[in-house]
């Protein structure tokens, strides 16, 4: 079986948090859009396995795509958050020095931050960094908010769409799904995630690799309804940025993340291993934690480019094809930049007409089942079971 639709100006490959800020982005634009997802519900990959903290910045590495993308976000997200009626918690963070090389550290950090223009400080009684612009979010609520506003602007989402070709033709390209439907777009922006690298593949590029990092996390409940009120992140080091522990929006604390390098981009488990690997470190943190034993846990797999990162660009191979890959951790927070800079510096040198930013599109989300952190990890758990 194979069908044209109607023809669409941009297709989106992939639903994440990325592939729903570009659909967002787009509608509210007055760009015609189309997102294909391949699973059954939109941001079951990484958007809804991270920590859902929304980052300023203040430790990224001035002048580089990643974090002028970081900044531009910033500057567009609160609106955007607020129309959505997302979940928020400006709870702020902190870093806080053990060592004489932790406080040089700090140091060097708030220079960073303000070469980027972001507000810290340093707390006089113990030398801890304070950053009080990092927040948390519900990043599936995001994602889900974010598409269902491009829907009521206009734009179309496909789910169980896996897209398995890509041709041309005389005005742009053919996508077709593994159904058999075909959709004929000007162009299209390859979002994939994990599989970022087969859907480049698909026109002929092996430019770039993806391969899965994974990153694990653990829930907890703290005794006598305690709650944590603040982001703490770890003083980075030469080697990690370490483990964070940071509150949720329903009152637990999770600590994590993990970085294990793997190639099974299906290997969403949580490795045996990982609790003393995490606990260790979190304690340190936030020594409340000692003696506690997990609620629940989960892991995402964050789609890592193989000597790349942050790859946006029109491929080599087919300039109708735009990548959005090897986005890394940083996406959840980078995803709003990112697709204005796409709108913005990449869809015009293809004639495509971009509008300046309509007012967001309410819209009346459905209430979630369970915290968004329980989605993806059921899901992959009935996948694999």
């Amino acid at each position: 079986m194979s069908s044209h639709s109607p023809s669409h100006t941009i297709a989106i490959i992939g639903g994440g948090i990325v592939g729903s800020a570009l659909l967002y982005t787009l509608a509210h634009r007055g760009v015609d859009a189309i997102l294909f997802e391949a699973e059954p519900e939109l941001g079951l990959g990484a958007s809804g396995t991270n920590s859902g903290v929304l980052h300023t910045g203040f430790d990224s590495a001035p002048g580089q795509l990643e974090t002028d993308l970081i900044l531009r976000a910033a500057r567009i997200r609160p609106a955007v958050l607020h129309a959505l009626d997302v979940p928020v918690i400006h709870a702020g963070a902190e870093l806080v020095p053990h060592t004489k090389e932790d406080n040089d550290t700090i140091r060097h950090l708030a220079a960073n931050a303000a070469a980027n223009g972001v507000e810290v400080a340093i707390r006089e009684s113990d030398g801890a960094l304070l950053v009080a612009g990092e927040s948390v979010s519900d990043p599936v609520a995001f994602t889900l908010a974010l598409a269902e506003s491009a829907q009521a602007a206009g734009a179309a989402v496909e789910v169980n769409a896996l897209v398995t070709g890509i041709t041309s033709h005389t005005d742009g390209l053919t996508l077709q799904l593994a159904d058999g439907r075909t959709f004929a777009v000007s162009a299209a922006i390859n979002a994939a995630g994990l599989y970022a690298d087969e859907i480049a593949r698909l026109v002929g590029d092996d430019s770039f690799e993806i391969y899965p990092r994974k990153g694990e996390f653990f829930v907890f409940e703290l005794p006598d309804r305690q709650t944590l009120d603040r982001i703490i992140l770890p003083v980075p080091t030469k080697r990690t940025k370490g483990v964070l522990v940071f509150p949720t929006l329903d009152g637990k604390v999770v600590a994590g993340p993990t970085a294990v390098d793997l190639e099974d981009k299906k290997d969403w488990g949580v490795r045996p291993e990982a609790q003393d690997e995490i606990l260790s470190k979190a304690v340190q943190q936030f020594p409340t934690l000692e003696g506690l034993t997990p609620i629940a846990s989960y892991a995402g797999l964050r789609p890592a480019g193989r000597g790349s990162n942050y790859i946006i660009e029109r491929s080599a191979a087919n300039d109708r094809l735009i990548h959005v890959a090897a986005i890394r951790s940083t996406g959840l927070t980078a995803s709003l930049g990112i697709a204005d800079y796409v709108a913005a510096e990449l869809l015009p040198d293809l004639g495509i007409a971009v509008d300046p930013l309509r007012p967001t599109t309410k819209v009346s989300m459905a209430p979630s089942n369970g915290p968004w952190w329980q989605r993806t990890a059921r899901h992959h758990a009935a996948d694999n079971s």
